[in-house]
């Protein structure tokens, strides 16, 4: 073959100098043969859409063109024309085709439609996929959008350990990281493990979030935020729970709840517009499958994002409407009590039916919230006043969680106490080992300040934009109990 430099499919289909001469490389996705011609749609993975080789069956090997199957990988160089057929611009007249890579009839993901399970099952090839392609394209857009929004807002990227010896959620469900001999442990005379001799020479584990040293970097640097790995081994098998995701984690000094809550709005919208200024075609291939958005609503509620300003909703505020929605004939599987800490189903009650647009809950119980969180003035009564003035009939922390239709929560956030001993009060009363969080207590003894941050998990950011239903297809190779292949 001529040695042709080689075009991008997403180029290829953009460009107009027919007549001239274009080599593209790439995956058969559909192959329709007849006497006459033969019509190969060719991808390669830099647009949902195909480019359309027109092939002359005289011309060729009739035992060439047979082993061209679906998901076979070819080099074709042939002349650029306009297209004969409705839904795109040009095409390629194919002068010679060289085959790279056969796929027998037994290539699991052929034409006919797969359910998202059997893909998963074949997450090594479901990449190769119109609709995972589509999702991890729009994927890498999502993230270049964060690392846009931050740096265009004067935040530093900020890089936070993986391995820590710490437990920032205090949840305790974290996966250990050794280098000790399983079979052979050194125990002390109550059995407990000895770590002396461990790499680290502590017990150490994948971190669950790296907004304790992101404070740190607050501290220092203004403002930061984290995007990387996070691991959680929590032995829950649902459509929203990943044992292994990725966290965005901004952290900023001298804000107040208000401002942090401005900046959890104003973040999320962006992303939102990002995704449907620069994944346009993706989000309409989405919006028009129906195993994905049967409704075809995926584009109007990404748009009614950016159209409505988001309600900020106290925790008690919610539970009353929650509990006048119940009083009303509505039914929820769990219940709903000032003190409970709300499933997903209340959230989405409260997004979906009652307000129809995003919501963010403010001034949680101290009871289900973490530690760092910085309390709400007391009552003479042992209640709360808190944002805007709502009385709570207990202690509540100056939590920021951002709601979203059919996702439930999305950003977690919160005010950080930044007092001392406030802190160390609160650590004392939920009778907490603080043994490997010296460092983190040395941040309020030191130049303290106001800070304030949140957590937002990527994948779901992914599935709201994308609509799939299922966070294990919103990432590459899921991480979940009794699953670690590819």
């Amino acid at each position: 073959m001529d040695k042709i430099r080689r075009t991008k499919v997403v180029d290829v289909l953009k460009c107009t100098d027919y007549g001239s001469i274009v080599s593209v490389k790439g995956w058969v996705r559909t192959h329709r043969s007849s006497k006459t011609v033969d019509f190969i749609a060719l991808n390669d993975g830099s647009t949902i859409n195909n480019v359309q080789i027109v092939v002359d069956p005289t011309k060729f090997d009739e035992a060439l063109l047979k082993q061209v199957t679906t998901g076979s990988c070819l080099h074709v160089t042939g002349e650029l024309v306009a297209s004969q057929g409705a839904g795109q611009a040009s095409e390629i007249q194919c002068r010679e085709i060289e085959i790279y890579g056969l796929c027998g009839n037994d290539y699991p993901m052929q034409k006919k439609g797969q359910s998202f399970e059997t893909m998963r099952k074949n997450a090594h090839l479901r990449l190769r996929t119109n609709v995972f392609g589509a999702v991890m394209r729009i994927r890498h857009h999502m993230a270049i959008a964060i690392h846009t929004y931050f740096h265009e807002h004067g935040f530093f990227y900020f890089h936070t350990p993986l391995i820590t010896a710490s437990d920032c959620e205090g949840a305790g469900n974290m996966f250990q990281v050794t280098t000790k001999n399983l079979y052979d442990l050194k125990k002390d005379e109550d059995g407990k493990i000895i770590y002396d001799d461990d790499f680290f020479g502590e017990q150490t584990s994948l971190t669950v979030s790296g907004q304790l040293e992101g404070e740190l970097g607050a501290t220092a640097l203004g403002a930061i935020y984290t995007f990387g790995p996070t691991f959680r081994a929590e032995n829950s098998n649902t459509p929203r729970h990943l044992a292994e995701f990725w966290m965005v984690e901004p952290e900023v000094a001298f804000i107040d709840q208000e401002e942090l809550m401005d900046l959890e709005e104003d973040f999320i919208k962006y992303c939102v517009r990002w995704a449907l200024d620069h994944c346009k075609d993706d989000l309409e291939f989405i919006n028009n499958n129906k195993f994905i958005t049967p409704n075809h609503d995926l584009i109007p509620r990404l748009e009614g994002v950016l159209k409505e300003t988001f309600v900020r909703l106290s925790y008690t505020d919610g539970i009353r409407i929650l509990q006048d929605a119940i009083k009303a004939g509505r039914k929820f599987e769990f219940p709903c009590e000032w003190g409970d800490d709300l499933a997903s189903e209340h959230e989405r009650y409260l997004v979906e039916e009652h307000f129809k647009k995003p919501v963010i809950m403010t001034d949680y119980p101290s009871s289900f919230k973490s530690f760092y969180m910085k309390q709400n003035e007391a009552t003479a009564d042992g209640g709360s006043v808190g944002y805007r003035g709502t009385v709570a009939p207990g202690p509540t922390m100056q939590g920021t969680d951002v709601l979203f239709p059919q996702i439930g929560e999305i950003i977690g956030g919160s005010v950080r106490e930044e007092n001392y001993d406030k802190l160390m009060a609160e650590i004392k009363r939920r009778q907490m080992d603080m043994t490997h969080l010296w460092w983190y207590l040395d941040t309020r003894k030191y130049g303290t300040c106001p800070h304030a941050g949140f957590g937002l998990g990527f994948e779901r950011l992914i599935l709201f934009v994308t609509g799939m239903q299922n966070i294990r297809d919103v990432i590459p190779f899921p991480r979940t109990p009794k699953s670690a292949e590819f």
